[in-house]
């Protein structure tokens, strides 16, 4: 049964276009991908992304469990703070890339993708050999995320929190509009500045609407824009990028990868940095007319295979066609042509991010 966000009948009257994305019926667009894209690459939009899973681990033991199923090194958090990780399996892929937060001393909230919400917490509780107790509380949370360059001057004027005293990847929890308790992080999805906010479902109208009300203009922004501006800056999307299958390393996480933590499986992944990796992830921009797609193939000029697409859109902000994409580590150059049905596309490789 595909799931409805707390503000469904909102975004329908907004005139989104609602399609099944993780389990969810999501926004896609509302007055346009260019312009919501536009709008917060220049000013600021709002996302409904309530369907992200909230997991909460909870123990004295918490950080030596979290420090065993995830990349990154959780010691080096603290109440406040949060980090960018992944969850490796045992076979040298990715369970979920996510954002954990440390709420407390002995408490953590894991932010993980919606379709891997199940997957994710059988996966912590297989492990947990550490007396935690694990809750998710996704059904009870929903998430706002408000990007753009004008994103902080709009929540100023509903808090009293001081949000220029929260660094990138810092949180406060705090009051919006008279609403307790939202976790106020700034962290997003998009390369701007900007915060998502975590509310209680029964709060989320509420915030949604105060938020309209300010006197800083804002618009609503779908799923496609979000997209579009992640590509822009060259950022994994799991089921794209990254998935079961994928090398960490080769998906250039390699600066979230902390091998001295001895998390899971971490042996495999070190020893395969010391050989020559097979991929790595790139930017590609089209010269010729075209829009690349997902597993659409890289040839060199002689027609071998070299690598294949991840992701591809049309960039708003440099009005080019541009896509993630694996190439061989040994391939020489930077021309390389993308088979798009019957044609050959050509298109060069370039550094990431595009912006």
């Amino acid at each position: 049964m595909i799931k409805k966000l707390a503000l469904q009948y909102t975004h329908e009257k907004l005139g989104a276009k609602m399609i099944e994305f993780a389990g969810y019926n999501m926004p896609i667009q509302y007055s346009g991908v260019i312009d919501e894209h536009n709008t917060v690459r220049n000013h600021v939009g709002i996302f409904d992304v309530s369907h992200m899973g909230e997991i909460f681990i909870k123990g004295k033991e918490a950080i030596l469990l979290l420090q065993y199923i995830t990349s990154n090194d959780v010691s080096q958090l603290y109440p406040g703070k949060a980090q960018y990780t992944y969850i490796p399996n045992r076979e040298g892929g990715i369970i979920d890339d996510c954002l954990l937060y440390m709420i407390s001393e002995f408490e953590y909230m894991l932010v993980v993708n919606a379709s891997n919400i199940k997957k994710v917490k059988e996966w912590i509780k297989q492990n947990n050999n550490f007396n935690c107790s694990i809750d998710d509380k996704s059904e009870d949370y929903c998430l706002l995320a408000v990007q753009g360059p004008k994103s902080l001057d709009l929540l100023q004027m509903l808090t009293e929190e001081k949000l220029e005293d929260i660094n990138y990847y810092h949180f406060k929890i705090g009051r919006i509009s008279q609403i307790k308790n939202i976790i106020i992080s700034r962290t997003g999805y998009t390369g701007e500045i900007g915060f998502e906010l975590y509310v209680k479902r029964a709060d989320v109208k509420n915030l949604w609407d105060s938020i309209f009300m300010s006197s800083i203009k804002i618009k609503p922004i779908g799923l496609a824009a979000r997209n579009t501006l992640r590509i822009e800056k060259g950022y994994c999307l799991y089921g794209n990028e990254i998935n079961d299958n994928s090398c960490p390393i080769e998906a250039g996480l390699g600066w979230i990868t902390k091998f001295k933590t001895k998390f899971i499986n971490h042996n495999y992944i070190q020893e395969k940095t010391k050989l020559t990796i097979k991929r790595i992830l790139v930017g590609i921009v089209l010269i010729e007319r075209g829009i690349a797609r997902k597993d659409h193939i890289l040839l060199n000029k002689n027609n071998k295979q070299i690598g294949i697409i991840t992701s591809g859109t049309h960039s708003p902000t440099l009005d080019k066609a541009i896509a993630l994409a694996y190439v061989d580590r040994i391939f020489k150059g930077n021309t390389v042509f993308i088979q798009i049905r019957k044609r050959k596309i050509q298109a060069k490789i370039v550094s990431l991010p595009f912006i």
